[in-house]
């Protein structure tokens, strides 16, 4: 027992760092873009068409990866159960690119991108590409190799850094240097723009495709209609629990676009996805929690402390995060070099944005008790409920207050999916979570952070490296405070063995 609990942890640990070194590398590409792209509108287009790619992606695997986890535990009927999707996904997949195709320039259109139908082909074989490479990627998990799966994961990532750092640095530079080059101007051109972002892309998820060709071929291809019904109807609510999950998290971007009464209702959705990506340490750190919870949490469940054990993570969950919080908005001036100067316009997201991320890994920590519980329909629901209010009040608050009421609304939306999935929870898996200590967190980091506001207004501080010195000798205020109220704690944790 105790060997398969070793491999268990491994293979958290090797899945858990490769998305977040995966994560890590693609947010390093948007300083990149930013700077580069100093026309927000054009970095709007990259935020819109990735929002489509996230929802479609959702769409064209329609809950296969989870079904082929499920029926692949009868060790008899594996094999087809792989096949069958492979041989599913492979059919919907290229029926769409090829549907994308063939009415290239009706959905460029209808996306408001009539000269770029380009951009619709391009983004069907990345979706198409992605959506079936899920499974193989699913497959490897499933026969426990994590580092095969990490490695083509990460060698995604790297040729797409590299290919953007091709398209967008290294060849501009040369036709600088040799404008003649017919070379350069073969591979090169200028034109194309924030497009090479998608093409870099493109190449990656087909140099991804190749890596995996081998476990592609080793099988013996049988479909399966009865067996694939069967997957179909176990699959169809994830579908839709997925769907819901993936509008909460990007249509904002997509309605910012169309209900913006603002003059270039791109560039909004440019600056507002720019400064989205600042909320980084927060996103990472609840990803990661997050990959490192569940299996944890679900090892606790037979304990006899175990409701002790969620309450006290819970704790030290939100502590983390808010300090994370006043980190980030006590150095904004020093972040928001992260992003161009022509997206800083939207810094005043950010704080609701990296609030809105704390909520959405308090609900990650609250989701335990209808997974032990086996009511993982209430887990539909409420994210249905968040995207129900994501569409609503993106709707409404959009054509008043642009991409601040977009963030309001991802606020507002995982405050409501926390506060529901708390009262359901207490309902029906009771844990004793201290919820006065922890709103005292929260309430206490974003008193931290006016606090500096105020300070630094009425000191009339004007220059960065005054207010950074005022904002560091606040932080460590903050943190004695921390420290102080957590003393016996922290020194019983430090001498626990």
């Amino acid at each position: 027992m105790s060997s398969s609990i070793k491999q268990l942890a491994g293979q958290t640990v090797v899945y858990g760092a490769t998305n977040i070194l995966s994560r890590l590398l693609n947010y390093l590409l948007v300083p990149l873009h930013t700077y580069i792209f100093a026309n927000a509108s054009q970095y709007g287009v990259v935020g819109e068409l990735y929002a489509w790619t996230s929802l479609f992606v959702v769409i064209l695997t329609y809950g296969m990866e989870t079904a082929f986890f499920n029926f692949s535990r009868d060790e008899e009927i594996k094999n087809k159960v792989y096949t069958t999707i492979v041989t599913s996904l492979l059919v919907t997949s290229t029926l769409f690119i090829v549907l994308c195709y063939c009415f290239k320039g009706n959905i460029a259109g209808w996306l408001k991108y009539p000269d770029h139908p380009e951009y619709v082909v391009w983004f069907s074989v990345i979706i198409g590409v992605d959506a079936l490479t899920s499974i193989f990627f699913a497959r490897l998990r499933h026969l426990n190799q994590a580092f095969r799966f990490a490695a083509v994961k990460i060698t995604n990532i790297v040729v797409n850094v590299l290919f953007n750092l091709f398209f967008l640095l290294l060849c501009p530079y040369l036709l600088t240097k040799n404008p003649d080059s017919s070379f350069i101007r073969t591979i090169y051109n200028p034109e194309i723009g924030v497009g090479y972002i998608f093409i870099a892309n493109l190449i990656a998820s087909v140099v991804t495709l190749l890596m995996l060709f081998p476990s592609i071929f080793k099988q013996k291809y049988v479909f399966d209609w009865t067996l694939w019904k069967k997957m179909f109807r176990y699959a169809f609510p994830l579908l839709i629990l997925g769907l819901a999950g993936i509008v909460n998290e990007t249509m904002d971007r997509v309605l910012l676009k169309y209900f913006s009464t603002q003059p270039d209702p791109q560039a909004s959705v440019g600056i507002y996805s720019a400064c989205y990506k600042i909320s980084i340490m927060m996103t990472i750190f609840v990803q990661a929690f997050k990959y490192a919870a569940e299996p944890f949490f679900f090892s606790k469940s037979k304990d006899k402390d175990a409701k002790d054990t969620y309450a006290e993570v819970m704790t030290a969950f939100v502590f983390v995060c808010s300090i994370i919080f006043v980190g980030i908005m006590l150095y904004i001036d020093i972040v928001q070099y992260f992003v161009g100067p022509a997206y800083r316009v939207g810094l005043p997201v950010v704080p609701i944005l990296l609030l809105a991320n704390l909520f959405l890994g308090i609900f990650y920590n609250l989701s335990i008790w209808y997974k032990l519980t086996g009511q993982t329909k209430y887990g539909a629901y409420i994210a249905l409920l968040g995207a129900v209010i994501t569409v609503g009040l993106n709707m409404l608050l959009i054509p008043r207050f642009d991409y601040m009421g977009a963030a309001w609304t991802t606020f507002v939306c995982y405050f409501v999916m926390m506060v529901v999935s708390y009262l359901l929870g207490q309902k029906y898996y009771h844990v004793d979570y201290n919820v006065k200590k922890v709103c005292f967190y929260i309430l206490l980091a974003v008193g931290v952070y006016f606090l500096s506001v105020l300070i630094n207004k009425g000191l009339h501080v004007t220059g960065m490296w005054v207010r950074i010195v005022v904002n560091t000798i606040i932080l460590v205020v903050y943190l004695g405070v921390l420290v102080l109220m957590n003393r016996n704690y922290l020194r019983a944790l430090i001498q626990r063995k």
